[in-house]
């Protein structure tokens, strides 16, 4: 247990900035669903950010996880660092370059026309982007977390202030809301044409301060294009770069195919490009389960990387995997019930199809516990069973939308993404055992699992119009289920002399 309880420090600690970092960032939401009133002023903001998930993958293309494959001895630390980054260095010239010159066809074929300054800004954060990952994988392999989660919350902070500037402040003062004698001040920084594309001009700001913050990680690099040695690092890596690829379609393919295949007015009132916007927001509700997944991932990698001789390491996989789920279970509860009061977090106009929230919860979890049980092939080099099992889930999700999108809409959406990563969750599981048996408790994922199912569906069907009633009782639930959670294992944690029965 205490090496279980080594790893929850770590991923507590890197949780500081990925938790706490990107709860505060979810927190922009309710300036954004504020400031822009109608859901169409940030449809292109919302389908830009899509694309740029699979665009990160493609630039860093499975190096991250290569890093700490071939850099685990220290000797070999260094030449690894320089090599991968230099490669990634030459890439993200190379692709950004592309974008950046084509960017008036890419923003014209989006929809979006005369935006070209998104494109131009988007390609420069990626690339910087992909540079900072590899110095933040050296960091976390050196187990300097204090720096990792130091440098990641000024990034966050320098957007979500960026963001508050000129939305809020400049925005506020320009329209004469307040501090009118400084208006000339607020219009040198703030051009209404512009609007949510500040949204972006704070994330690009932020992303190069990031990686002038890291500037020390650089200082002893030196540019290595030996392709020789580089061969199997790219042999190792690839598998995981198309699992990235694969596995980030299913996750955002709802939202690259909504504003195509849903029929126009099947919301009474809305636009194709209206609800787009809702279920882009609306999905941000789920963000909560995808925080617990990458602050473990974060910690987790390296962990069992050092680990992979040890003989013990697959009940500490089986053991980690099992407080993992717990905590995902204990997120799905708190967020499910208590959605009257977290919706409050969106404008008016944007609360609509939370009943999917729930479900994207779910998914999530899926999805997280698949990335924990994957650590099997990783260990292994079997990496192309993680591209296998990825497209297995891309083809679930983006046939499932086709079907379910124009005759449930939202819903659709939700369960194309549950189902594929409900799909990829047990064949990992399937193949993990054939291959690499890991004695899971699943009796207990499993009781945790559909207890809290049925648990968020009875709440679901329980309908409290008055929050003054429904709030306080949705948490008395939230917490009722914490302790019965803390009773079953009070073995585990240790304080079972408490519990005399």
């Amino acid at each position: 247990m205490s090496v279980i309880k080594k790893l929850a420090s770590d991923t507590a600690l890197y949780g500081i900035s990925s938790i706490v970092g990107r709860f505060l960032n979810w927190l922009l939401v309710a300036v954004h669903t504020r400031v822009f009133v109608e859901q169409s002023q940030l449809a292109d903001n919302n389908q830009l950010y899509i694309w740029v998930v699979l665009l990160n993958i493609i630039y860093t293309y499975g190096m991250e996880t290569a890093f700490f494959r071939y850099a685990s001895k220290k000797e070999n630390q260094q030449e690894y660092y320089n090599l991968i980054l230099s490669y990634i260095i030459l890439t993200s010239v190379i692709f950004s370059g592309l974008i950046y010159f084509a960017a008036t066809p890419i923003i014209n074929a989006m929809g979006f026309p005369g935006k070209e300054r998104l494109i131009v800004w988007f390609s420069i954060i990626i690339a910087t982007d992909a540079v900072a990952a590899i110095a933040f994988a050296k960091l976390r392999a050196e187990n300097r977390a204090k720096k990792f989660v130091a440098i990641r919350l000024i990034n966050i902070f320098i957007n979500i202030g960026l963001n508050v500037f000129y939305l809020m402040f400049c925005k506020y003062i320009h329209e004469g809301v307040m501090l009118s004698n400084w208006k000339p001040f607020a219009d040198f920084f703030y051009n209404p044409r512009i609007g949510p594309d500040y949204i972006v001009w704070a994330n690009f700001i932020a992303s190069l301060v990031t990686l002038l913050l890291l500037w020390k990680e650089f200082v002893g690099f030196r540019f290595a294009f030996d392709f020789k040695k580089f061969k199997p690092v790219f042999t190792y890596a690839y598998p995981l770069l198309i699992m990235g690829l694969a596995g980030a379609v299913n996750q955002v393919a709802d939202r690259i195919m909504f504003r195509e295949i849903l029929p126009e007015g099947f919301y009474k009132g809305l636009t194709t490009d209206d609800a787009f916007s809702i279920y882009a927001n609306v999905y941000k509700l789920s963000i909560f389960m995808l925080l617990v997944v990458q602050a473990y991932r974060y910690a987790a990698d390296p962990f069992f990387f050092s680990k992979a001789e040890d003989k013990n390491s697959p009940s500490m996989i089986a053991l980690a995997t099992k407080w993992f789920t717990i905590a995902c279970v204990i997120i799905w509860v708190g967020v499910s019930l208590n959605i009257d009061l977290i919706s409050l977090i969106l404008g008016k106009s944007y609360r609509f199809g939370l009943e999917v929230v729930p479900i994207l919860l779910l998914a999530n979890l899926f999805i997280g516990v698949y990335q924990n049980m994957s650590i099997w092939f990783k260990l292994s080099d079997r990496t192309h069973f993680g591209t296998i099992l990825t497209f297995v889930g891309m083809f679930i999700s983006v046939v499932l939308n086709l079907i379910l999108i124009p005759l449930m809409g939202y819903v659709g959406c939700a369960l194309a993404f549950a189902i594929s990563s409900f799909v990829m969750m047990v064949l990992c599981y399937w193949f993990g055992q054939k291959y690499y048996p890991i004695p899971y408790q699943l009796s207990n994922i499993v009781i945790y699992l559909v207890g809290a199912g049925i648990l968020i569906y009875t709440s679901w069907q329980i309908k409290i119009e008055n929050p003054y009633y429904s709030i306080p009782f949705h948490l008395l639930l939230t917490l009722l289920f914490l302790i019965v959670i803390v009773v079953i294992e009070r073995k585990s944690l240790g304080i079972s002399k408490y519990f005399r029965f």
